[in-house]
C-alpha cells in the first residue's frame, strides 16, 4: 500500500483524529454514497451506532458531534471550528438533520433525534478494530436501503469493512519510484541511490504531485501548525469537557517572554509550543494530525525549535523535515499502528516523537543512518505508554505528554547526531516491539478511559 506524506499530515479539527476526524470522514462518506447510489431522496431516517473505544469515550472526544457534522457533509479539513456549535444546536433543537446540508442543491432533510438515533455502545466492540461504527439508512417503511460499517484506524484514516472482514477500500497501489516498507529497506535505498531520506521521499511523492505541489502542500501544513501555536499562545480560559482544565500556554508564554533570553529557555519553549497545540486541539480548534490529533503538538514544537534555534533554517528545511518525518511515520503505519485504541499512546505520542526526532536529525545534517537511529531512540523510550485519558478527554495527561515527548525528540536527535548511526536496536525491531506490546496491553489501557489515570484520578 502506497502511503503519502499527506496521509501522515492532514488538516482537521480537535480533539481526536481517531474519534473526531475519522468518524466525521466516515459519516460524510456514507452520506455521499447515498447520493452517488441514488438513495438520498429515498432516505427517511438514519441510525448511527458507535462501538468499542468510539462508544466508550465518544462524548469526551466529540464523536457524536463529528458524526452529525459528517452526515451534513462537512469535512474536517474545511469545517469552520467556530461554526460547529450553531450547526449542532440547530440539529438538537429541531431534531432534524440535513444530509449533505453543506452542499447547495444536495441537502435532504430527515427527522433525527441524537438521543435515539445515535447510539454509543460502551461495552460492545466490532471484530476488526477498536474504533468501529455502523451507519444505516432506512426508507419511509423502515426498510434498510444502505448499511455500512467503518473503522477509524488512527490518524483520521478510515477503512470500510464487509461482514467477513475483507477490506472494501481499495489500497493505493500507485507505483512509487523507491518503494519501501521497512527501515532496513529505506536505508538500503538511500545507500544505493546516494539520496537523503527526505530526497528519496520527495521522489516518491512525485508519483502523486509535482515537486512544486509537494512543497506548497507541506508549507501549507507548516502554516496551519504555526497558526495553531499562535492561537494557543494567546488564548486563555477553561477547556471544554467538564474537568475544568485551565489553559496554561498563554500565561507561561508571557512569563517566559518577560524573562527574555529565549536560548537559555529553549527546552521550556519546546514544551510550551507542544502544549499550546494540544490545548487548541482539546478545545476543538484547527490542528494538523501529526500523525494523530492526540500527538499533534510534538512535530510542530520541534519544527518551531528548528526554526528558532538554527540560523540556516528556511522553508527548504521545513519541507525536508516533514518529508523525513513522514517516512518514519509510514513505517509505523505500515508495520504497527498509530491508533491509541489499538496499541496505546505509544502508537500516538511514541510514533510522533520518533517522527520528530528523525525529521530534526535530517535537517541538522544527519546521515540516513543517524535519522533512523534518532527515530529509534524516540520510540524506544516511549514503549509501553498507555492511553488512559481522564474523563475520556484529550487533556490529562495528553497535553503535558506532548510537551515531554517534544523534548525527548530533540534529545533523541542530538544523541543520534553524536553517534555514527550504528546501534544495537533497529527502528524496525522497536516498531515490532511496540506492536507486540500493544497486543499484550489490557484493553482498559487503550483509550477506553477504564484504567490507569482515567480511573485513579476520579477515585482520588
Amino acid at each position: 500500500m502506497a502511503i503519502s506524506v499527506f496521509d501522515m499530515f492532514s488538516i482537521g479539527i480537535g480533539p481526536s483524529s481517531s474519534h473526531t476526524v475519522g468518524p466525521m470522514r466516515a459519516a460524510r462518506m456514507f452520506a455521499r454514497r447515498l447520493k452517488a447510489q441514488g438513495l438520498l431522496t429515498q432516505t427517511a431516517s438514519v441510525r448511527a451506532e458507535l462501538f468499542g473505544s468510539l462508544g466508550a469515550t465518544g462524548h469526551g472526544h466529540g464523536t457524536p458531534k463529528a458524526v452529525l457534522l459528517g452526515l451534513e457533509g462537512y469535512s474536517p479539513r474545511t469545517v469552520d471550528p467556530l461554526g460547529v456549535e450553531p450547526v449542532l444546536d440547530r440539529i438538537r433543537s429541531a431534531r432534524r438533520l440535513r444530509l449533505l446540508g453543506d452542499q447547495v442543491g444536495d441537502a435532504h432533510e430527515i427527522p433525527f433525534d441524537p438521543d435515539r438515533d445515535l447510539v454509543l455502545h460502551r461495552r460492545r466492540s466490532l471484530p476488526y478494530h477498536a474504533n468501529g461504527m455502523t451507519l444505516c439508512a432506512y426508507d419511509p417503511d423502515g426498510v434498510p436501503v444502505l448499511e455500512k460499517t467503518y473503522y477509524s484506524v488512527g490518524g483520521g484514516f478510515v477503512v470500510d469493512e464487509d461482514a467477513v472482514g475483507a477490506d472494501r477500500v481499495k489500497p493505493d497501489d500507485t507505483e512509487l519510484r523507491y518503494p519501501f516498507r521497512t527501515g532496513d529497506e529505506l536505508l538500503r535505498l538511500t545507500r544505493e541511490t546516494g539520496l537523503s531520506v527526505s530526497a528519496l521521499m520527495l521522489e516518491n511523492e512525485k508519483a502523486w504531485r509535482t515537486e512544486a505541489e509537494v512543497r506548497a502542500g507541506l508549507l501549507e501544513i507548516w502554516d496551519v501548525m504555526q497558526a495553531c501555536v499562535t492561537r494557543g499562545l494567546k488564548t486563555e480560559g477553561i477547556l471544554p469537557g467538564g474537568l475544568k482544565v485551565r489553559r496554561r500556554a498563554a500565561h507561561t508564554a508571557k512569563a517566559l517572554r518577560a524573562e527574555g533570553d529565549r536560548a537559555s529557555h529553549a527546552m521550556e519553549w519546546v514544551t510550551l509550543w507542544a502544549m499550546a497545540v494540544n490545548e487548541e486541539n482539546a478545545a476543538g480548534g484547527r490542528v494538523v494530525t501529526a500523525p494523530t490529533n492526540g500527538a499533534a503538538g510534538i512535530i510542530p514544537a520541534v519544527l518551531h525549535h528548528y526554526a528558532a534555534s538554527v540560523p540556516s533554517a528556511d522553508d527548504d528545511g521545513i519541507v525536508r523535515f516533514l518529508l523525513a518525518a513522514g517516512a518514519v511515520g509510514m513505517l509505523f503505519k505500515e508495520n504497527a499502528s498509530i491508533s491509541g485504541a489499538e496499541v496505546g499512546c505509544q502508537g500516538e505520542v511514541g510514533s510522533a516523537c520518533a517522527m520528530a526526532a528523525g525529521g530534526l536529525a535530517e535537517v541538522l545534517g544527519g546521515t540516513p543512518e543517524q535519522v533512523e537511529n534518532a527515530a529509534e531512540i524516540g520510540i524506544e523510550h516511549n514503549l509501553g505508554l498507555t492511553c488512559d485519558p481522564v474523563g475520556g478527554l484529550v487533556q490529562i495527561p495528553c497535553i503535558e505528554r506532548n510537551g515531554m515527548a517534544a523534548v525527548k525528540a530533540v534529545t533523541a536527535a542530538r544523541m543520534a547526531l553524536r553517534g555514527d548511526g550504528r546501534h544495537h536496536v533497529s527502528l524496525d525491531k522497536a516498531i515490532k516491539t511496540m506492536k507486540e506490546t500493544g497486543a499484550d496491553m489490557k484493553t482498559k489501557y487503550k483509550e477506553t478511559a477504564r484504567g490507569g489515570l482515567a480511573v485513579n484520578i476520579i477515585e482520588c
